[in-house]
């Protein structure tokens, strides 16, 4: 049977300021008050699985254990069909350089990779987010959002973060995710599909 929280207080295992802020966004319906744990100052856990999931449950997991409460942990990438589905649980790790992530880097560096494997437009591709909720005890229950859409090239947008200048969802109006508010991108995300799961089958009734 799935887990329902209950809690006042959960830890936001990211230490990606956008992604805590648009969790933090989805949450506040819930009264439910978040600390991250880059401002818990947390050690950022090696993720060694090759799921979303597994690396969304290793994240949730480290936090909740070291902060003895509930987690919620995001797990995400994009998904280029004509790469293979990479980057997918690497795509952070296309942003890495010695000085820290660089998602401009990481965006040419998607780019290249289609003209080098000579990929015809449109590059059909999906955002893919699993949160996993952690609780100290070593529980974890998990769910999935996906938006589909391509990429496009030259980016496109100022808005979001990550490789969102060059991901243009098919349920959106021809724009980016980069060039969408917050509230726009998260009613067809994948992160707000998946928040709407989490919200039916793990977060408390409202009201």
């Amino acid at each position: 049977m799935t887990r329902r929280l209950d809690a006042k207080k959960i830890v936001v295992a990211s230490h990606n300021a956008g992604k805590v802020a648009e969790i933090r966004a989805l949450l506040a319906p819930w009264g439910i008050e978040t600390v991250s744990a880059g401002e818990l100052g947390f050690p950022v856990p090696d993720e060694t699985e090759e799921t979303f999931e597994g690396n969304a449950a290793i994240k949730a997991l480290a936090s909740a254990k070291a902060a003895d409460l509930p987690a919620l942990a995001d797990d995400s990438g994009i998904e280029v069909d004509a790469l293979g589905g990479a980057p997918g649980v690497h795509t952070a790790d296309w942003a890495e350089t010695e000085s820290g992530r660089d998602f401009g880097r990481a965006m040419a560096r998607t780019h290249a990779a289609l003209l080098e494997v000579d990929a015809t437009p449109p590059w059909h591709a999906r955002f893919v987010c699993v949160l996993a909720v952690a609780w100290p005890d070593g529980h974890v229950e998990t769910v999935r959002g996906a938006a589909e859409g391509r990429v496009i090239w030259p980016a496109r947008g100022t808005q979001g973060h990550g490789y969102d200048p060059i991901f243009e969802p098919a349920a959106g109006d021809g724009r980016t995710f980069a060039q969408m508010t917050e509230d726009e991108k998260n009613l067809i995300s994948h992160r707000g599909e998946a928040f709407a799961k989490l919200s039916s089958e793990i977060l408390p009734a409202r009201g």
